[in-house]
């Protein structure tokens, strides 16, 4: 080699080593390199910062980086939203959605992001069915024999929610246009005050989640007439789905998927899919999520944007057509 070559090539062999080393951290492999921001659009404690918390403490472990969980309650979940549809398309911010992602498009029409539009679906997680509950005290034993009590007195019955456009609130809206009837919903401030009141018999019914029902179920307090969801619930085998229970169209559940920034890249998309999958497949992550009386159900990116598409249309047709206003 020519003296003058072998000197350029020494020269440029320090730059060289820099120009490697930039593309292997930008190939796909490199990704995390730094920790995950997992925003929780919901105060601490709650079911949603449960669910964010198992899988993002495995996500973390898998990953080697630490995934940091960031409540950001507030706007019935619009805060924590915006946050995300807002940040980096980087796979170092996500989101763990509940059913207001894409409900709230509808219930709030001047939002500043979109819930279809505006992310990225990364997997499915899971879900918890809804209860259908009265009190001890009402004569009903079935859900035929509400509805049909309810069809002979029109307007005579009611039922509560945590708060217009819950998802207590659209089950019953759900509820009323399956089974033909009319009942009159009160808004709460929160869900316990209106449990107390369907205690005491003040209401007629609820549809509430399994944990928030199983210990005044076991206590003789209320009777579960069917729950949600297109399997009996673990936490009450005994109870039939609504199917069994002979209304086969009411599809009403609490649920939850991982959403990162729309934009963010297929091969970024794709690594956290099979590092959720994996979580998810954890036998300590899985008996966490079953104790909230969830039913996991990992998914596919495109396995869970079109869950989102078919819950988003749904219920625009359920809000719409009872005309339900946000509190």
């Amino acid at each position: 080699m020519h003296p003058t070559l072998a000197r350029l090539r020494l020269a440029l062999a320090p730059a060289l080593l820099v120009l490697l080393a930039a593309s292997a951290s930008a190939q796909p492999g490199a990704y995390p390199n730094k920790a995950i921001r997992l925003v929780v659009p919901f105060a601490a404690g709650g079911a949603v910062d449960t669910v964010g918390r198992s899988v993002g403490e495995k996500l973390g472990t898998q990953m080697g980086q630490p995934v940091v969980v960031d409540n950001k309650p507030g706007a019935n979940a619009n805060i924590g939203t915006e946050n995300v549809a807002r940040s980096p398309a980087d796979g170092y911010t996500l989101l763990v959605a509940a059913n207001g992602v894409v409900t709230n498009n509808t219930l709030y029409p001047k939002l500043g992001f979109n819930g279809l539009k505006d992310f990225a679906p990364v997997s499915r997680l899971g879900y918890a069915p809804l209860v259908l509950v009265t009190a001890a005290s009402e004569p009903y034993h079935s859900v035929r024999e509400l509805i049909a009590a309810a069809r002979a007195k029109p307007g005579s019955m009611s039922y509560g929610s945590a708060g217009n456009g819950s998802s207590g609130h659209l089950a019953g809206a759900l509820l009323q246009s399956v089974g033909k009837f009319d009942a009159l919903h009160v808004a709460y401030k929160g869900g316990s005050p209106a449990l107390i009141d369907l205690i005491a018999g003040r209401l007629s019914f609820m549809l509430l989640n399994p944990l928030e029902v199983l210990p005044h179920i076991q206590s003789g307090k209320l009777k579960a007439l069917a729950v949600s969801g297109d399997q009996r619930a673990p936490l009450l085998p005994d109870v039939p789905t609504m199917a069994e229970a002979g209304l086969p169209n009411f599809a009403a559940t609490v649920w939850w998927t991982l959403l990162a920034p729309a934009g963010t890249p297929a091969d970024v998309v794709a690594r956290l899919n099979a590092e959720t999958r994996k979580a998810l497949a954890d036998p300590a992550v899985r008996e966490r999520l079953n104790g909230l009386g969830a039913v996991i159900t990992p998914s596919s990116p495109a396995e869970a944007a079109e869950f989102l598409k078919s819950e988003s249309a749904q219920w625009e047709r359920v809000i719409r057509a009872a005309n339900i206003q946000p509190d």
